[in-house]
């Protein structure tokens, strides 16, 4: 199970869509450049894609 929950996140994003496109985007540059905006000890998740809902579950992403 993916953590933050999408449904959680959804009261920030307005669409299905516009969160798909910012989390692969951000999961796409994370992977590129290896920048994270928390430490890597604070992520839940090990893997980009749920670190980048982590990151717009916190605020950290505006769109």
């Amino acid at each position: 199970m993916i953590y933050p929950s999408i449904d959680k996140i959804l009261n920030t994003v307005d669409s299905k869509y516009i969160l798909i496109h910012i989390v692969s985007a951000r999961s796409k540059q994370m992977q590129e450049t290896h920048h994270y905006q928390m430490p890597e000890s604070d992520y839940k998740s090990k893997k980009p894609l749920g670190r980048a809902l982590e990151e717009i579950e916190k605020g950290l992403i505006k769109y």
